[in-house]
């Protein structure tokens, strides 16, 4: 591949289409070519974004997380040639959005309306520190946290599985601190 050169220090929110069902794995795709490919300097952040829904069936009050915006994925990125590329050809994605093949970003004020403005995360746990596993396949286990990713509000982990130590990576959304 052609080494990337920045065209433009800009880095601005960009809006994909993909797939209906496919925007996490659109998500996950994309963040592991740049992990792999040392691009964290050029597609900064990527965003499905969520909100809580309260449910009420038989009784029980129970909260879940919808797509906000279903079949688009939004990321923070410097645009060129490369990254353009890289977005595009990705499995699931159908397109930027904008006319023909320009994408056009997010203006400051749509970023806000969206609810996709960086957001200043307080963490109340530290590495070292044991937390609940509350959501997920891992549900009441207990995890030792490793690392923290602020940026991409994850944390690296270990669970006791089957008499090992097994890493695990966690949103901050699916752990808590033990009383």
């Amino acid at each position: 591949m052609v080494p990337l050169v920045m065209d433009d220090n800009r880095v601005r929110w960009y809006v994909v289409h993909t797939y209906s069902g496919y925007e996490n794995k659109v998500k996950a795709n994309i963040e592991k070519v740049v992990e792999n490919r040392n691009l964290e300097e050029y597609i900064k952040d990527i965003q499905v974004p969520m909100e809580e829904q309260v449910e009420i069936k038989d009784g029980k009050k129970k909260v879940t997380l919808k797509k906000v915006f279903p079949g688009y994925v939004m990321i923070k990125m410097v645009m060129n040639d490369e990254t353009w590329y890289i977005v595009r050809n990705t499995r699931g994605v159908t397109g930027f959005v904008g006319p023909g093949s320009k994408p056009v970003p997010l203006s400051d004020e749509e970023v806000r309306s969206m609810g996709i403005t960086d957001r200043v995360v307080n963490v109340d746990f530290e590495v070292g520190d044991n937390v609940k596993i509350v959501s997920g396949p891992l549900e009441s286990c207990v995890a030792l946290i490793q690392d923290i990713n602020l940026e991409k509000h994850k944390v690296k982990a270990l669970v006791n599985m089957f008499g090992r130590e097994t890493p695990v990576e966690l949103d901050f959304n699916q752990i808590q601190m033990i009383d």
